[in-house]
């Protein structure tokens, strides 16, 4: 009579590889994780680049027609190789031309934070780099120091123009010649009556005061 028993399999352990997931869907985890971020700190820099441009066409959108040419003129100016690029010397004449008489450590900062280095135009010869300005980042930081500056500050450049002398006073003779030179046809009596107007303590000239009175009114 044959034997009913079953005949025995060989035992096999499975509880070591139970719940382990192969190395190679880690490392793909992994990978997948950090393009992610990369892609997420990518977008950041763009969203950020985007906001930045935004504020900085506000600013300059804020400035009159007569400023955004003032600033374009000044950089055309001192771009002495017109390569809309300009460098520390350049930078900071053109910046005085525009009313703005800063020290070496101030320039210098503008250049570091804005600028960007020079390249050689002979590859084998000896070379220093330099930082340049580019005519967009003088836009820029030009606008926002135009729209930081007191009114006032810009009203006294205004007397500095007819105040011949630095007498502290506008007399008759100082409007003549801004008429004259501007082109502007003016009677005698109306430069007079000027005068007569604005002259509030009767010394026949125009002070630094009665002049801010009449450009605040």
């Amino acid at each position: 009579m044959a034997s009913s028993a079953h005949p025995s399999f060989p035992s096999r352990s499975y509880g070591g590889n139970l719940g382990k997931l192969p190395d190679r869907s880690l490392g793909a985890f992994g990978a997948s994780t950090s393009q992610q971020q990369r892609e997420n700190q990518r977008l950041e820099r763009e969203r950020e680049r985007l906001e930045k441009e935004r504020l900085e066409r506000e600013e300059q959108n804020q400035l009159t027609e007569e400023q955004r040419e003032e600033i374009k003129e000044a950089f055309m100016l001192f771009d002495l190789d017109k390569d809309q690029k300009i460098d520390y010397h350049e930078l900071k004449v053109a910046m005085k031309a525009l009313g703005f008489d800063l020290p070496k450590s101030e320039i210098l900062s503008i250049l570091q934070t804005n600028g960007s280095p020079s390249e050689p135009s002979n590859p084998n010869a000896p070379y220093q780099s330099r930082l340049l300005l580019p005519f967009a980042q003088f836009q820029t930081v030009m606008s926002q120091k135009i729209l930081a500056r007191d009114p006032r500050e810009e009203i006294m450049r205004a007397f500095e123009l007819f105040d011949e002398g630095d007498k502290g006073k506008i007399n008759l003779q100082d409007l003549r010649r801004v008429a004259r030179e501007l082109g502007e046809g003016l009677e005698e009596d109306e430069l007079v009556a000027m005068i007569d107007e604005f002259d509030l303590d009767g010394d026949g000239a125009i002070n630094r005061e009665e002049f801010l009175g009449i450009c605040l009114q």
